[in-house]
């Protein structure tokens, strides 16, 4: 500056010398100074309004820069930068914080475009995702759709958006499980009931089954849905087929069952009988329950029908001769209306159809059987009461046998079968009145009568007891007239002489005596009645029944006393009888 000012010294001085020279006037010297000094103060006015306009253009340009990283920074979310406020405070001049704020903008600036990048990547990841979700194409902008989202693009919103992504993705990830468990098992049922899978799923959609399309497979709530109703046809459809599968296979048995089938014939069939055991979602093989397999079964089934018409007399017989074993094995009289000669007559002269038939005597077979179940235990206290007169009517043999006490080695086993029926015996009241309290509440509960063989069970147990009770007094009446007899016996044989009291004796003991035991052996003591009495088909133990006149029933018949009876009855109250109290 001090070089200017000389500078300008010199020429002034050099200026008035020229108008010294020149002869130019005071007043033209003034006038002169005075314009060139206008001039001057013109020049520094025009240079200070150019400086000034620098200042403001500056100042603008900072302004606008500072505005221009406050909006950056709101944008980022980043607020590490220093505000403009310190930026004043360490740059004085306006260049200088336009130096320090414009590469601050230029950083920001940088950072702003990797975040929108950041953003529009991921805005288009989501918007394809929602696309793919929703089963519409991708037609919007993803950077357009960003510049809404431009005043904020803040870390806090990138991980917004991110973790929006992340759960997009996850559910993503879980819609192709399903459709690819739904094709699963479209391809499975397919397969078990032999329809075409790719017809199936591309009716659905046709990316889950053409691989040579572009686009991904659709994992829209329209495909699922789709895949979900495909499934319940199929389903509905295995049910079906599995239900009918059933029915024939359960008449192929029934068939098998009556016409006696051998093994081998059933083998080729066994794989099918088994699968119907299973549960309908066990069901996986291949071709299981094709429409072939189906008709295969229901032409077997077809045959087994034409060659059973041709044996149905021999079966109807077959099967009767079953209904009847059963009928004897558990007392009951079987149902006359189907009786092998009814039953021939009628199948030969066409008047029933020979399957109504048969399917009559089943029912009567399975009722009978299921009547068989309820009286079982009766059934079994019954035969714990004949035994138990089997005993007794072994050990009233035994007490009049004569030798019983001189059987040499087998003595002491028949002594032990002695006692031990006379144990059972003494049982025999309390097993049938407990027999008859269990009919009685069998027949309450079954609102119908007890039979064996036809008769009433109650009655024979009642009229056994009578005739049991009827035994019992003939006994006692027998034991008080044999007293009578000894005492007029042994009162004659007082009064006689010597001689012929000896005589009687000898006579006595010679004739009279083995005379009466030989008539009590031959003429025992009167049966008892009991179920086995009404039998037919049990001999040997009550035969004197069968002898009985028609008319009511009288199970008891007892002879009338005689001396024959009486030697009989004490034949039987011989020590080590039952009977005796």
């Amino acid at each position: 500056m001090l070089g200017v000012a000389n500078s300008c010294n010199a020429l002034l001085q050099e200026l008035q010398q020229i108008w010294i020279d020149i002869g130019e006037t005071e007043a033209e010297k003034d006038r002169m100074l005075i314009e060139l000094e206008i001039e001057c103060l013109e020049v520094y006015r025009r240079k200070v309004d150019e400086a000034a306009n620098a200042k403001a253009r500056l100042h603008q340009s900072v302004a606008a820069k500072e505005s221009e990283l406050a909006t950056l920074m709101a944008a980022l979310g980043d607020l590490t930068i220093h505000s403009p406020i310190n930026l004043e405070k360490k740059a004085s001049t306006l260049k200088g914080q336009l130096m320090i704020v414009t590469p601050l903008v230029e950083d920001l600036k940088s950072k702003k475009q990797e975040r929108i990048k950041q953003f529009a990547g991921i805005k288009a990841q989501i918007e394809k995702i929602n696309a793919e979700i929703s089963g519409y194409s991708q037609t919007a902008d993803t950077i357009c759709s960003l510049k809404f989202e431009e005043q904020d693009l803040s870390s806090r919103k990138l991980c917004e958006y991110q973790s929006h992504l992340r759960s997009l993705q996850k559910e993503k990830s879980e819609r192709i499980h399903k459709v690819l468990a739904y094709v699963n098992d479209v391809h499975s049922l397919c397969s078990v009931l032999v329809l075409d899978f790719g017809k199936t799923v591309s009716a659905v959609d046709p990316s889950l089954h053409d691989t040579t399309l572009e686009r991904a497979t659709n994992i829209s709530d329209t495909t699922l849905k789709g895949l979900q109703n495909a499934i319940l046809k199929l389903k509905t459809e295995r049910k079906v087929r599995f239900q009918k599968l059933k029915d024939v296979v359960t008449s192929l048995s029934e068939l098998w069952n009556i016409m006696d089938t051998s093994r081998d014939e059933k083998r080729q069939f066994s794989r099918i009988t088994f699968m119907v055991t299973l549960s309908e979602d066990d069901i996986v093989e291949p071709g299981a329950l094709s429409p072939d397999i189906i008709q295969q079964l229901s032409e077997e089934v077809e045959r087994l029908n034409k060659l059973k018409a041709g044996r149905m007399k021999e079966l109807v017989i077959k099967r009767r001769a079953e209904l009847e074993e059963i009928c004897f094995k558990t007392h009951i009289k079987p149902d006359p209306s189907t009786a092998v000669d009814i039953s021939t007559a009628m199948i030969d002269s066409g008047l029933v159809d020979p399957s109504e038939l048969l399917a009559n005597i089943e029912a009567q077979i399975s009722e009978v059987s299921n009547e068989a179940l309820s009286r079982k235990e009766i059934m079994d206290r019954i035969d714990r009461w004949l035994s138990a007169c089997e005993e007794e009517n072994w050990l009233e043999n035994y007490n009049m046998d004569p030798k019983r006490y001189s059987g040499g080695r087998s003595v002491h086993i028949s002594l032990k079968r002695a006692e031990r029926a006379r144990i059972t015996v003494k049982k025999i009241p309390a097993i049938v009145d407990n027999l008859i309290c269990k009919t009685v509440t069998w027949e309450d509960d079954k609102k119908k009568l007890f039979l064996y063989d036809g008769a009433r069970l109650v009655t024979i147990l009642e009229e056994y007891k009578l005739s049991r009770l009827q035994k019992e007094e003939e006994k006692k009446r027998a034991k008080d007239q044999k007293k009578i007899r000894e005492l007029l016996l042994a009162e004659k044989e007082s009064k006689s002489s010597p001689r012929r009291s000896s005589s009687f004796r000898s006579s006595t003991n010679g004739t009279t005596t083995p005379s009466l035991r030989r008539s009590s052996i031959g003429n025992p003591t009167p049966n008892l009645t009991t179920p086995r009495s009404y039998s037919g088909r049990h001999n040997g133990y009550f035969k004197e029944l069968t002898k009985l006149s028609p008319g009511p029933l009288n199970f008891v018949s007892l002879p009338k006393e005689d001396t024959i009876s009486f030697s009989s009855l004490y034949s039987s109250s011989e020590p080590g009888s039952p009977l005796q109290s």
